[in-house]
């Protein structure tokens, strides 16, 4: 593991407690830093809106988002699982959980993974959602990798409850509902950007938060720009 990168994915992740952050870019970066550290193939974020019910976040690429969505549709899954019960759900081969899962093993296999670790994001009584890591072959997870990423897992939560107070439950409930109604301008901005530019919708989310970050800006303020046409947006609208 590379031990300068953790400890920046530290850093970068605490910080948000102290500064204005973009959810929607604080949750990637979190799901990017979990595949390019730890032995994930893909790893997704899912959050509970204000009537608790889970939403897809955050994905590390598109493959593992509709298989999150999927998870969603149909109600089964381990990630539902580790969000209902507020524990891990480790699961070394998909294909002994069949009959457990068998919507979502067949899915999962058609996309390539054979093992997963859903890990709760909890804070005490607290559970906001679950950080999945997908594997392409059934193995034992590494004990320390495990570790590291429930760590992640809690600081990305910590974030989330940063703002404790009476109150806390009602700013929580803005907080994510305003990264929901994000979560769809992104995803609009994406596909209608693939589309003009004739990539596939990965490439797309890389320029939309390529341009964000480059120009200081809130991914979703750029996404609805883009889709509104409201504004030029140099090398990206083109």
């Amino acid at each position: 593991m590379n031990q300068q990168l953790l400890a920046k994915t530290f850093v970068e992740l605490a910080d948000s407690l102290v500064a204005d952050f973009d959810l929607i870019d604080f949750l990637r970066l979190l799901t990017d830093r979990c595949v390019s550290m730890l032995d994930a193939s893909a790893a997704g974020v899912l959050l509970a809106d204000r009537d608790g019910k889970l939403r897809v976040m955050a994905a590390s690429d598109e493959q593992v988002r509709l298989l999150e969505l999927f998870q969603l549709q149909n109600d089964e899954g381990p990630c539902l699982e580790c969000f209902s019960t507020g524990t891990p759900v480790i699961v070394p081969d998909l294909a002994q959980e069949a009959a457990r899962w068998p919507r979502f093993v067949t899915a999962t296999h058609r996309s390539g993974f054979g093992a997963v670790q859903a890990l709760p994001m909890r804070l005490r009584d607290d559970t906001v959602g679950a950080l999945n890591l997908f594997h392409t072959t059934p193995n034992s997870f590494d004990p320390a990798d495990t570790l590291v990423a429930q760590a992640l897992a809690d600081v990305a939560t910590i974030s989330l409850l940063q703002q404790r107070s009476a109150h806390r439950s009602t700013v929580l409930n803005e907080q994510l509902q305003t990264a929901l109604n994000s979560r769809v301008l992104i995803e609009q901005a994406k596909g209608k950007l693939a589309e003009r530019q004739n990539i596939d919708m990965e490439r797309a989310f890389t320029a939309l938060r390529g341009y964000a970050r480059s120009h200081n800006r809130r991914l979703s303020d750029v996404a609805r720009a883009f889709i509104d046409e409201s504004e030029p947006l140099p090398g990206l609208a083109a």
